[in-house]
């Protein structure tokens, strides 16, 4: 019970709520039960997990039930089962520790850190609550973001947990690292490329009960014209399929409505729309009109079951319990270049994709702008949209670029390179948001190397310990 409610209180440390602090005080007692049980500790590193994962993703009901139309007892299964299975990763860095308890400041962090990392690829990969992220932006260790990336401060903050635990001769380096972060704290890798340009990104707050119904879309579209027509920047950004037809079945007139007033904004239209190609496949696509030519990005990093159906020969039946619309896409090719747009080259990424931070940063150095588009509708009126802004945040630390943020019902911002935001909009309103963005260029250090250094280092610290361990078994023999 004590391990479950740790778990279920580590959300606290994450948007909304954002006490930081407070994932250091759930994971140091979360290695304190360890330590005192450690013939359990693979048990109470489950329940820890399943106390976090449903707590922290309990949102994905909303999604099941209000707009997939699953049965309440259905949904909540599916929620609890996917949890359970998340907490599987905990209880490995559990097994861990019991077979290393004497090394645990070392293999624990390390452990901990390979888990969320394997977690980000594994069945296509749900790094979601990766406990980096709640350090940004407040924590001191969000200015080492830019250098190691998330699962890199996951490391600093489990080892700091664990040398308050397990204290041992090298606890003098919480000292080190915690203080060479607040003096990292103003330390820019990128720089400022040419002068700022004016963005609208515009919240359509269009519900998602009705986005897909056919006799919605003519008001969808109208409601879309308006809001752009109503803003004089040189760059607007619509959410994710914003426009609910196919590309090919939009009316002319319209995109060349659109067209026409970017043009006269001396700027570019980019907006998020369904795309279907001759051969029949249909991709989840970002487009531009205006002043530049036609570009295209398609997503490429799909939602399992709810962008396309893994294993259909296996998984085909849920299609027939989930009535979402539009399940079937195509994934685009990994790397796509930038659009050049408005005077920049604004990488785009659409919904989820911005879960993945070596996703992200394929398009660099030649972006100087990040752009998300996405429909958090889905998870109605929940953590989720605070949860997946914090998830930008990061990434526009790791990249050294601001990003602009073009949401459905929330959260819509923009986000400065240190992760701050600088404005933002009232989820579940029908706004625009009007600003200045600035183009930067420059590779920060993760952007450079990825994840490799900080997996090297992680790897590198669990085979010293399984080293010592080898040693000291042949010595006792």
């Amino acid at each position: 019970m004590v391990a479950l409610l740790l778990g279920a209180t580590s959300v606290f440390g994450f948007a909304p709520f954002s006490w930081w602090w407070l994932p250091l005080l759930t994971l140091s007692g979360l290695f304190r039960l360890w330590r005192h049980a450690p013939e359990r500790s693979v048990l109470l590193g489950w329940w820890f997990g399943l106390g976090f994962f449903s707590a922290g993703v309990s949102w994905i009901y909303t999604s099941l039930h209000t707009y997939g139309e699953m049965s309440v007892s259905l949904a909540a299964l599916a929620v609890l089962l996917f949890a359970a299975f998340l907490a599987l990763f905990p209880a490995a860095v559990g097994y861990v520790y019991r077979r290393s308890a004497a090394m645990a400041i070392w293999s624990v962090p390390a452990a901990w850190m390979l888990a969320e990392w394997v977690r980000g690829w594994i069945f296509t990969g749900f790094p979601w609550l990766a406990v980096g992220y709640s350090q940004v932006p407040a924590s001191p260790l969000a200015a080492y973001a830019p250098v190691i990336g998330v699962f890199g401060i996951s490391l600093l903050l489990a080892w700091t947990a664990a040398a308050l635990v397990w204290r041992s001769r090298y606890s003098w380096l919480i000292v080190v690292l915690w203080g060479g972060a607040w003096m990292m704290h103003d330390v820019r890798w990128t720089v400022p490329v040419g002068a700022p340009i004016s963005v609208s990104l515009i919240q359509g707050n269009i519900s998602q009960s009705i986005k897909w119904r056919p006799e919605q879309v003519w008001t969808t579209l109208r409601d879309y014209r308006d809001l752009v027509e109503s803003s004089q920047s040189r760059l607007i950004v619509l959410p994710e399929t914003a426009i609910p037809l196919f590309f090919d079945d939009i009316p002319a007139g319209y995109l060349e409505g659109l067209a026409e007033h970017a043009r006269s904004n001396g700027g570019d239209v980019l907006f998020g729309v369904p795309e279907r190609l001759a051969n029949g496949n249909y991709y989840n696509s970002v487009m531009n009109v205006g002043t530049a030519a036609l570009q295209v990005y398609r997503k490429s990093h799909l939602v399992p079951f709810g962008e396309y159906i893994p294993l259909k020969s296996v998984f085909g039946p849920i299609t027939q319990v989930l009535h979402i619309p539009l399940s079937d896409f195509s994934r685009g090719e990994l790397h796509q270049k930038p659009f050049q747009i408005a005077g920049q080259q604004v990488a785009a990424n659409v919904c989820y994709e911005d879960v993945f931070g070596e996703e992200i940063i394929r398009p660099l150095p030649q972006a100087t702008l990040l752009v998300n588009v996405t429909n958090d509708a889905w998870f109605g009126d929940s953590i989720a949209p605070w949860q997946h802004l914090q998830i930008s945040q990061m990434r526009a630390l790791e990249s050294g670029r601001q990003m602009l943020r073009a949401t459905n019902t929330g959260a819509t911002a923009i986000i400065d390179v240190d992760g701050r935001v600088l404005k933002q909009l009232p989820i579940f309103t029908r706004a625009i948001l009007t600003t200045q963005a600035q183009g930067y260029q420059g590779l920060t250090p993760f952007a450079r190397w990825g994840n490799y250094p900080m997996l090297l280092l992680a790897s590198v610290m669990l085979l010293g310990v399984l080293w010592k361990l080898v040693i000291s078994t042949v010595f006792r023999k």
